[in-house]
């Protein structure tokens, strides 16, 4: 399946500022079933983008503003070629020791250890109790579980956190966004020695899919590694194993690790931030504008600003 990708972030600031310093991740990972075909990032006003890949192979972009403005806009376009992925196995009870035995000889303990936004608490500690989350059965059997369990005890409701918020926010409401339950699997799978990563993307809604995630948004889920199966994608969200729908742009300890944006700028002055995206099937290569350009109405851009990333920019962003 093709998938053409439009990400668009527009920083709107009270008065003139001076410089603007920014990363964005925005850039599709190629691996295993999931190439990015073309991918292409617009700044306004110009400026001269460069990128690096980090240690977990994650793209980043990096730009600097160095004039007067009033507004900051970024449009990553891509298409990406995404297959379908082979079914789950099953796995045994033996999983559990093999399971050791990899976490033993392997280099897993970033993806075990708590992270900035995946700490125990009490309050996790609680719900870990109210959904018996121990080892039992096999790990697999175990995560499907776990996904389900998210899914079916917290309600999904925009703007209910910050891209800030610590897990206990989302625990005490019952509600909250892709973010949360995302670090709160990741917190509960890794008290069990689980190794556990955090995912930054998108996810195409189709219109015979069922998802409760937000159409127009960016999308956050899990990937836990087991035996025989390697790294695999659960989507509490939706209780979804992760599909060709899932497009992976940035991997992780948590949120902290993947922001599509961050930056900070130079001046005396408020932001305000809008981000809309538009993941549509594509049959062809997308014409890719050799610039972004300011005209247009942006009323509509504004109006589909997302729920998890349009307060996002006290941290310069999600």
């Amino acid at each position: 399946m093709f998938y053409s990708i439009r990400h668009c972030t527009r920083f709107r600031y009270s008065a003139a500022v001076s410089e603007s310093l920014m990363e964005a991740r925005m850039h599709p990972r190629t691996e295993e079933t999931q190439r990015c075909l073309t991918f292409q990032l617009s700044v306004s006003p110009k400026a001269r983008v460069t990128s690096y890949r980090d240690y977990m192979g994650n793209t980043i972009h990096h730009f600097d503003v160095p004039s007067h403005h009033t507004e900051l806009m970024i449009v990553a376009e891509s298409l990406v070629d995404s297959l379908p992925r082979t079914r789950t196995g099953q796995l045994g009870p033996e999983a559990w020791g093999e399971l050791d035995a990899l976490v033993a000889d392997g280099d897993f303990w970033e993806m075990l250890a708590p992270s900035h936004f995946a700490q125990p608490s009490d309050l996790l500690r609680e719900l870990s109790s109210a959904l018996g989350v121990e080892r039992r059965s096999d790990p697999l059997s175990l995560l499907l579980e776990l996904n389900a369990a998210i899914y079916q005890w917290f309600d999904y409701a925009p703007k209910s956190t910050r891209v800030d918020s610590p897990i206990d926010d989302a625990l005490k409401t019952r509600q909250g966004v892709c973010q949360d339950f995302a670090h709160i699997m990741l917190a509960l799978s890794r008290e069990l020695r689980i190794p556990c990563r955090y995912v930054s993307g998108y996810l195409y809604h189709g219109s015979t899919n069922h998802d409760r995630s937000t159409e127009g948004a960016t999308h956050a889920w899990v990937e836990a590694f087991l035996p025989r199966l390697g790294w695999l994608g659960f989507d509490p969200t939706n209780n979804l194993v992760a599909s060709e729908r899932h497009i992976r742009t940035a991997i992780g300890r948590d949120y902290a690790d993947v922001p599509p944006t961050r930056g900070v700028f130079k001046g005396q002055a408020h932001s305000e931030l809008a981000v809309s995206v538009r993941v549509a099937p594509s049959d062809s290569m997308p014409e890719m504008e050799d610039e972004f350009r300011l005209s247009g109405d942006w009323s509509t851009f504004l109006e589909q600003g997302i729920d998890d990333l349009e307060q996002a920019q006290q941290q310069q962003q999600q």
